[in-house]
Formats: C-alpha cells, sequence, structure tokens
C-alpha cells in the first residue's frame, strides 16, 4: 500500500537526511584508514566555497519566505470569497458594502475584488479589463524572488566549474614547482580537491532549479483560482450581471406574490 507523506514531513525528512549526509563519516582517498566528514571537505574547496555557501543560506531563507507568503489559504481564504460572491449574486450586497469588505479582509484577492468593484455597473468589457490589470499587478506581487531562484541554479554551477578549474590549474603547477611529474596520486588528490566546488555548486544549483519550478507552478494555480473567481465577479457587478441578478429577483418577487395570492 502506497503511504502518502504530508509536505511538511517531506521537507523534514529531506533537511534531516541532508543533515545526516554532511555529518556521515566519508573514507579519505589518501589515507584508506582515515575517515573526515563531509563539512571538513567542503574546507577543501577554496575561498569560492564561500559564494556558493552565502548562495544555499539565501536560498533557504528565501525559499522560507515564499512558503509563507504563498500559501493559497492566505492570499485567497475561502470564507471571504464564498461570502462576497454568494452575497453579491443574490444581491444582498450593494457596492459600498462590498467595497467595505474588501478593505476589512486586506487579502490580495481582496485588493483584486476591490478594482473590480469600483467598476460598479460598468459595460463587463470594462470591468474585465480592469480584473485583468490587477491581475497582472497581482502576478507580479506573487512572483516577487523567483528570479532569484533561477540565478541561483544558474550562477552556483558556474561558480564551481570556476573553482576546480582554478583548483585544477593549482594541481598542476604543485606537481611542476615540485617535480613529481612521475607521481599520479598527487595530481589524482589536487583534481579530487578541486572537484569539491562543483560538487558544491551542483548541490546548491538542483534545489534551487526544483524550488523554482515548483513556485512557479504555485503561482500559476493561485492566478487561475483568481481569475475563476475574478470571472464570477465580473458576471456580478458589471452593468449586464446587475440587470441579469434584478430580472431574477423580480420573477422570485412574482412567483412570491402568485403564491401568496393562490
Amino acid at each position: 500500500m502506497l503511504i502518502v507523506l504530508p509536505k511538511n514531513i517531506a521537507i523534514i525528512g529531506s533537511c534531516s537526511l541532508l543533515t545526516a549526509l554532511l555529518f556521515t563519516p566519508v573514507v579519505s582517498a589518501q589515507e584508506p584508514g582515515s575517515s573526515t566528514s563531509l563539512l571538513s571537505l567542503l574546507g577543501d574547496g577554496g575561498l569560492l566555497m564561500i559564494p556558493i555557501g552565502i548562495c544555499s543560506l539565501v536560498l533557504v531563507m528565501f525559499s522560507l519566505e515564499r512558503m509563507m507568503n504563498l500559501r493559497i489559504s492566505r492570499i485567497i481564504p475561502k470564507p471571504f470569497v464564498r461570502r462576497v460572491l454568494e452575497q453579491l449574486k443574490s444581491g444582498e450586497l450593494d457596492k459600498r458594502s462590498a467595497y467595505r469588505l474588501c478593505k476589512e479582509n486586506k487579502s490580495l484577492v481582496a485588493e483584486v475584488f476591490s478594482v473590480a468593484l469600483r467598476k460598479w455597473g460598468k459595460p463587463a468589457q470594462e470591468v474585465e479589463q480592469a480584473m485583468v490589470d490587477a491581475g497582472d499587478r497581482l502576478g507580479n506581487k506573487l512572483r516577487r524572488y523567483l528570479r532569484l531562484f533561477n540565478g541561483i541554479s544558474t550562477v552556483t554551477p558556474l561558480l564551481g566549474l570556476l573553482g576546480t578549474v582554478i583548483g585544477m590549474i593549482k594541481a598542476f603547477n604543485a606537481i611542476v614547482d615540485a617535480g613529481a611529474m612521475g607521481k599520479p596520486e598527487l595530481l589524482a588528490a589536487g583534481i579530487g580537491q578541486a572537484l569539491i566546488t562543483t560538487a558544491a555548486g551542483l548541490s546548491v544549483a538542483i534545489p534551487a532549479l526544483i524550488i523554482y519550478m515548483y513556485f512557479t507552478s504555485r503561482v500559476d494555480r493561485i492566478l487561475m483560482r483568481v481569475d475563476e473567481h475574478g470571472h464570477q465577479l465580473v458576471q456580478a457587478v458589471s452593468a449586464e450581471g446587475l440587470a441579469r441578478i434584478k430580472r431574477t429577483q423580480s420573477k422570485h418577487l412574482d412567483i412570491a406574490d402568485r403564491k401568496q395570492a393562490a
């Protein structure tokens, strides 16, 4: 039977696995009997490990920030959206009351709704255009820092490659200066240390790319939901929608009057 874990547990498990890997003893290639941790190997990567480490810290901080601020319940609170749309469709809310509810809610979808409410009674095309403009501004807010993740996934492998090239140059120069061209083990040790920066760069770039794609897809899903709710709002506050609601209300009144007369 397949067991599906919650996202929070999966994230904690991944972090725990990464921590375990960092502190797991690794057998050294230079001394078969000795062991060291990956943290000590990272220290052998050179100065370029510093910007790679900074990129990893920035990635963690802004990932947590986006995870908190891109929650659907925070951007599109269901009780608020359901209340506004249902009461508008039933004619229970006027322009002022609906606008006040949006200002009191202070969510991002409420800001989009308030833009449409300013066009109350206007043609549907004009209200829809206002919604589109508000949706574009919302998309820019939601995509905040996403380029940072993409930049980290692009820059860190290049930093790692640069560190590897510099390390290999140093290794060859050290062998030439020592006159040890007949000792390939010295060259292998130098290249091994030089490759550490490449491994570190990829270790940061791969999660950064995954996080970028994940948050991009989440933003797209949020915008699709906002667009769906916005379409319902346009139908409720446009001139055509208000006329439709009035006709529906008049029909209900006629039916009620006929029942009372009967």
